[in-house]
């Protein structure tokens, strides 16, 4: 099964708490998170993975 991220956004002006990513087996090994940015805010370099 692809990994499942949990990604929050550490922008002090966002309100979004947390998300969820779900990959598919079509994502290239390359893409990491800061491919992507926050669904709320729009910043790219705030998002941080979810270590539990």
């Amino acid at each position: 099964m692809p990994e499942t991220v949990e990604v929050v956004c550490t922008a002090d002006e966002c309100e979004l708490d947390m998300f969820e990513m779900h990959y598919t087996y079509d994502m290239p090994d390359s893409v990491g998170l800061s491919d992507f940015a926050c669904p709320y805010c729009r910043q790219t370099d705030s998002l941080s993975k979810v270590e539990l």
